[in-house]
C-alpha cells in the first residue's frame, strides 16, 4: 500500500474516531457547561461566539484553492513554484489577520450596533471581554491556517487527525476547573485561546521541520494573485451563505429576543453540528483525491464521468448508511435525551434541531460534490443559488424569529436548505458537474428500504415505553441501534460494504 493510501485509509479512521471523541467529550462536557454558566451566560457565549464567527468570512475562500495550485504544481514537480505559493498564501493571510482584527476591535467598542437593546448592561461588559478576546484568535488563526492547509495538502491526514484528537479530549476537561472555580465564559475564552495558539505553533513546526516546506516572498508567478482571486471569488459567496445560514440566526436571536433563546436554539444547533461533524469527517479526507482525478482525466471526460461518479456514489452511500442512524434515532429519541442532556427549558430545542438535521441531510451526503465543483473551476454557479437563498433565509429569519423565536429562525434555514440543496444542486451536480447523480439517487433509494424496519421498530418504542426514564431511554437507543444495523447489513450494503464490516469484525475478533 503507498503512502498516500495508507494516509486516506487511516485518517479516515481516526476522522471518526475523533468525531466519536468530539461527540462524546461534547455530550459530557456541553451540559456541565450549561449549568455552570447558567441559561443566560450560555447563550451570551454562543452570541458573542457567532457574531465574531461572522468575520470568518474575510478568509474569501483562499484557503480551499490552496490546494488546486498545490495539486498543479506537484504535478509538474515545481518545488520553486510551491514555496511561492506557501510564501503568497502566508503574506494574503497576515493581511487577512490584520483586517480582522481591525474589524473585531470596531466591533468590540461598539456592541449597541449589533445587539441593540438585546443585551443587559452587564451582559454587555462580559460581552465586549469575549468579543476581544475572541478577535485576537481569529486574526491569529488565518496566517497560521495556511500550515494546516499544507500539511492536509500533503495528505499527512494521520498528524492532523491525532493532533486534532489530543486538542478534542485534553481542551474541554482542562477547562473544567476553570468554570468550577467561577471565572465563568472569559476564564474559558482566555484558555481556549491559548491552547488553540498552542496547537497552531506546532502545525508550523511540523510544516518546518518535517516537511520541510519553504516559503518563498518574490518574484511571484504573474497573474496568480489574480487567478486566485477569481477562482476563490465565488467561494467567497459560499461562505458567506455559510455564515448567514449558520450563525446569523443566533446574532438575530441576541438582538430580538435575549440571551435565553439565544440558549434554546444552540442546544438545538449544538446537537445538529455534531451531526454535521460525522459526514465531514470522510469527504474532507477525499478532498485531494478529488482534485487529482479531475487534473489526470481533464482530457478524457468519460473516464472522468465514471470515476467521479463511482467516488460520489462510494461516499455518499457510506454517509447515508451513518447518517441515517443518527437522524432516525435524534427523530425518535430527540426529545427525552435533550430533557436529560441540557434540562428543563429546553423543549423547542427539539424542533430547532430537528429543522436543522433532516433538509441539510441531503447536502451531507453529497458532500464531496462541492469539492468537485471546485476542482472543476464550477463552484460560482452553487454560490449565486446559495446567496439567494441565504437572502430568503435572511427576510425569513428576520420575521419569523420576532415572532416565534428560535424555531422561527430554524424554518427559515430549513427552507433555504431544501430548495437549494434538494432540487436545484442536483439537476447542477448532474448537468455541468460530470456526475451522474441519477446513479446516486438510485443507490439512496433503494438503501432507504433497510430504514423502513428500525423505523416502525422505532415508533413503537416512543408509543409504549416512557422515555422519560433514564435507564429506558438508554435501552431503547441501544435496542433501537442494533436493529438498525442488523437491517441496513441485509437489505441496504452492498457486497463491498458488508465484506468492509466482515474485516472490521475480524480484525476485532482477533
Amino acid at each position: 500500500m503507498s503512502e498516500s493510501k495508507s494516509q486516506i485509509k487511516l485518517g479516515i479512521i481516526l476522522s471518526y474516531v475523533q468525531m466519536i471523541l468530539s461527540t462524546i467529550v461534547g455530550l459530557i462536557y456541553t451540559p456541565i457547561m450549561i449549568r455552570e454558566l447558567g441559561q443566560s451566560e450560555y447563550g451570551l457565549y454562543n452570541t458573542v461566539s457567532s457574531t465574531i464567527s461572522l468575520l470568518s468570512i474575510l478568509n474569501l475562500g483562499f484557503n480551499s484553492s490552496y490546494i488546486r495550485y498545490y495539486s498543479k504544481y506537484k504535478k509538474e514537480n515545481d518545488e520553486e513554484a510551491i514555496a511561492k505559493l506557501n510564501g503568497l498564501f502566508l503574506l494574503i493571510f497576515i493581511v487577512i489577520g490584520s483586517i480582522a482584527l481591525a474589524c473585531g476591535l470596531f466591533l468590540s467598542f461598539n456592541l449597541k450596533l449589533v445587539f441593540d437593546e438585546g443585551l443587559t448592561a452587564s451582559e454587555y461588559s462580559i460581552a465586549k471581554i469575549l468579543m476581544l478576546l475572541l478577535t485576537v484568535n481569529l486574526s491569529l488563526s488565518f496566517p497560521f491556517s495556511v500550515f494546516t492547509n499544507i500539511i492536509n495538502a500533503h495528505e499527512r491526514f494521520v498528524f492532523l487527525k491525532l493532533l486534532g484528537m489530543v486538542k478534542t479530549v485534553i481542551g474541554p476537561f482542562i477547562t473544567l476547573p476553570i468554570l468550577f472555580m467561577g471565572y465563568g465564559s472569559v476564564g474559558l475564552v482566555v484558555f481556549n485561546v491559548s491552547y488553540f495558539v498552542l496547537v497552531d505553533v506546532l502545525h508550523l513546526v511540523y510544516v518546518k521541520v518535517k516537511l520541510k516546506q519553504k516559503f518563498m516572498f518574490k518574484n511571484f508567478e504573474k497573474g496568480l494573485f489574480k487567478s486566485l482571486f477569481v477562482y476563490t471569488g465565488f467561494i467567497a459567496i459560499g461562505i458567506v451563505v455559510d455564515q448567514i445560514n449558520w450563525n446569523i440566526d443566533k446574532m438575530l436571536l441576541g438582538r430580538y429576543k435575549g440571551t435565553i433563546a439565544v440558549a434554546v436554539y444552540s442546544i438545538g444547533y449544538t446537537l445538529f453540528s455534531y451531526y454535521i461533524s460525522i459526514s465531514s469527517t470522510v469527504s474532507t479526507v477525499f478532498t485531494p483525491r478529488v482534485h487529482s482525478i479531475t487534473n489526470n482525466t481533464a482530457e478524457n471526460l468519460v473516464e472522468q464521468k465514471k470515476q467521479l461518479t463511482e467516488l460520489f456514489v462510494k461516499v455518499g452511500r457510506v454517509q447515508f448508511l451513518i447518517l441515517g442512524l443518527f437522524a432516525s434515532g435524534l427523530v425518535m429519541f430527540g426529545k427525552p435525551f435533550i430533557n436529560f442532556w441540557a434540562g428543563a427549558g429546553y423543549e423547542e430545542s427539539y424542533y430547532v434541531m430537528i429543522l436543522l438535521v433532516l433538509p441539510c441531510s441531503i447536502a451531507l451526503i453529497q458532500n464531496v460534490g462541492i469539492e468537485i465543483q471546485r476542482a472543476q473551476n464550477k463552484h460560482k454557479f452553487r454560490s449565486i443559488i446559495y446567496l439567494a437563498m441565504a437572502v430568503l433565509n435572511l427576510g425569513l429569519s428576520i420575521f419569523m424569529c420576532q415572532k416565534y423565536g428560535a424555531i422561527g429562525c430554524a424554518v427559515g434555514t430549513a427552507v433555504s436548505l431544501i430548495v437549494a440543496n434538494g432540487l436545484i444542486m442536483n439537476v447542477y451536480y448532474h448537468k455541468k458537474c460530470n456526475v451522474n447523480v441519477l446513479t446516486f439517487w438510485k443507490n439512496i433509494l433503494f438503501m432507504t428500504l433497510g430504514l423502513l424496519i428500525p423505523s416502525a421498530f422505532g415508533a413503537l418504542i416512543v408509543y409504549f415505553v416512557d422515555l422519560y426514564v433514564l435507564w429506558k431511554l438508554v435501552l431503547s437507543i441501544a435496542i433501537y441501534s442494533i436493529v438498525y444495523c442488523i437491517s441496513v447489513y441485509f437489505i441496504s450494503m452492498n457486497e463491498d460494504e458488508k465484506n468492509i464490516v466482515k474485516k472490521i469484525f475480524r480484525k476485532l475478533k482477533r
